[in-house]
């Protein structure tokens, strides 16, 4: 009997132990559609929610703004929008998934503002941890 309770209360340690070392960080935007993808960027970009962007690019991210010819890697891009961090833009925003085939994504994002709009052509591909942005590129028409 007491064989019996000293493997029970080992194995229940073991399981309590093993449970302490699981991955505590889950990707949040795993098993996400391109949609919610979408949305997630949106809300990073537009509305200055940092919460999810460590999630949502690709580790050869990149970005280009074809009004200035300035380029961004995934670190510089991600530092630019924490800077915007609670800063909401006055905008009208909507999206659309231009294309979606197998691994690949291109979406469209359109940021109308008072005076002027914002189109970032988007461009997902799904990996191990899901879609994520592999490529962004802002115009302004």
């Amino acid at each position: 009997m007491k064989t019996t309770i000293k493997s029970i209360a080992t194995a229940l340690l073991m399981i309590v132990s093993l449970s302490s070392f699981a991955k505590v960080n889950a990707n949040p935007l795993m098993g996400k559609s391109t949609a919610d993808i979408m949305v997630a960027y949106a809300e990073a970009v537009v509305e200055g929610n940092s919460l999810l962007n460590k999630y949502l690019f690709t580790e050869d991210f990149t970005y280009e703004n074809t009004a200035n010819q300035q380029t961004f890697d995934k670190k510089k891009y991600m530092k630019l929008i924490e800077s915007n961090k609670g800063l909401k833009f006055d905008c009208t925003t909507n999206y659309q998934i231009l294309d979606q085939t197998g691994k690949s994504c291109v979406a469209k994002v359109t940021m109308d503002f008072e005076t002027f709009q914002r189109v970032d052509i988007i461009t997902l591909k799904f990996t191990e941890e899901g879609w994520k942005i592999s490529e962004v590129v802002t115009t302004y028409p």
